[in-house]
């Protein structure tokens, strides 16, 4: 071996452990900027997770359902994972990994968290509120494990769902999401509120409480929630270029009154980040008036997937029977809020066309600042309606335009008359957002 090879191999190593360490230091869901408002931080609880299969029996079969002939059916199985408060044994440390395939299938991560694998749920307490997390197209349950864990630490169970025929290694058809999203996203909470009574078996008895469900979807996941709240599909949408065969996106159209009838009351609030589907005629008017749920809409104003005026703020205009906020990161884009810090691995491409690093990260905000805002909001939010926790709607009542709020204090940090700063924000980070609010 010469010595220039000898170099060579030497640099190449070196390489490879800075990369690895730099991804141990950077590769954290729970990460806190100092800019973070007062929200965003982790709660008091230890909190552990487990991966669930649940299996919906005879679901239709959109890929193997030809037009015109018979629906195929099959048992649609669901990977989740669910975060919880948990009682950790002596000398259990907190924090645990996640091997996580990313958008370039060929690449796998590995992230760090708070939550350890398979630790004993917290007995005491009561039961949790549950929120259900919903990602994009495609994606897969780690995406959003930042607010996953988050919430959990604040004494929520969360679930987060591995869509079939959507995930990064399973991608399919469009028409089989157009379809499933809405009914897996329903079908979780069923089996969640089944696996967590009495006498189930599960470790989930006695710890969640489905009757208090918040639900946030991402893109592809706020189409589910959208429809899930009350948005009925609009009827051209059921025989448009996209839908599924045989007309069966009806089962959920606003024009049916079945549908209509089957508004389902444990969802007591949802969030829905980008939701994708107005620009591409989902909803209409008449649909958007079906939404009664209490719903806060999060979107970048330069979002080029799902739309911002007339996409999702389109919706929000037209959920007009809502108590509806919604929140504006001012030039971000479709990523805004939603994804997990872009992993180190992605840094680079396997030489595949999938993106990487671009499917996480926004061109203008930080992605783990946006986290850290959407963290806050989602605590207040789900704090609020799924605990009736009224103090925290004053975190919500602030000037709309971030830019025109007054930060005011005295010697003492005591506000001045003349402060009018977002509640929980530090001085100047208010900059860049708006926060709007309609009622019913």
């Amino acid at each position: 071996m010469t010595q220039t090879t000898w170099n060579s191999r030497a640099i190449l190593v070196l390489v490879a452990l800075a990369t690895a360490t730099l991804g141990a230091q950077q590769n954290r869901i729970d990460v806190i900027t100092p800019s973070a408002p007062e929200l965003a931080a982790p709660g008091a609880l230890a909190i552990g997770v487990r991966t669930l299969l649940v299996t919906d029996n005879n679901r239709p079969d959109i890929l193997n359902t030809k037009e015109g002939g018979p629906v195929a059916r099959y048992d649609r199985t669901l990977t989740v994972e669910v975060w919880y408060p948990a009682a950790l044994a002596v000398g259990q440390q907190p924090g645990g990994d996640y091997r996580v395939i990313t958008r370039d299938p060929a690449i796998v991560a590995t992230v760090h968290g708070q939550a350890v694998r398979d630790a004993a749920p917290r007995a005491t307490g009561g039961p949790s509120p549950l929120v259900i997390i919903s990602h994009g197209y495609p994606g897969n349950r780690y995406l959003m494990s930042h607010i996953g864990e988050n919430l959990a630490t604040k004494g929520f169970v969360t679930v987060s769902i591995d869509h079939k025929d959507s995930t990064y290694d399973d991608q399919k058809a469009f028409g089989s999401t157009l379809y499933n999203r809405a009914f897996d996203q329903l079908f979780v909470l069923n089996e969640i509120d089944r696996l967590g009574k009495p006498g189930s078996g599960s470790f989930l008895s006695g710890i969640v409480d489905a009757g208090r469900t918040g639900i946030i979807g991402y893109s592809m996941g706020g189409y589910g929630v959208v429809n899930a709240i009350g948005g009925g599909y609009s009827d051209a949408s059921v025989t448009g270029a996209q839908a599924p065969p045989n007309k069966l996106l009806a089962d959920r159209a606003a024009s049916n009154p079945a549908y209509q009838k089957a508004r389902d009351t444990r969802i007591k609030a949802a969030i829905a980040i980008g939701p994708w589907g107005m620009q591409g005629g989902f909803w209409d008017a008449e649909g958007l008036k079906g939404i009664r749920t209490p719903v806060l809409f999060v979107a970048g104003s330069a979002d080029d997937v799902s739309g911002y005026e007339k996409g999702t703020r389109a919706i929000f205009q037209g959920a007009v029977n809502a108590d509806r906020y919604l929140l504006t990161f001012i030039n971000a884009n479709h990523n805004a809020a939603a994804p997990m810090p872009a992993p180190i691995e992605t840094y680079r491409s396997s030489g595949t066309a999938a993106p990487t690093f671009s499917h996480y990260a926004d061109a203008v905000w930080d992605t783990a600042r946006m986290n850290n805002i959407f963290h806050h909001f989602a605590t207040a939010y789900f704090g609020l309606y799924l605990r009736g926790e009224q103090d925290k709607q004053a975190y919500f009542e602030v000037v709309p335009n971030g830019k025109d709020a007054v930060y005011a204090m005295d010697r003492e940090g005591k506000p001045t008359p003349a402060h009018t700063y977002w509640k929980g924000f530090k001085r100047a980070t208010a900059v860049g957002l708006v926060l709007e609010h309609a009622r019913p």
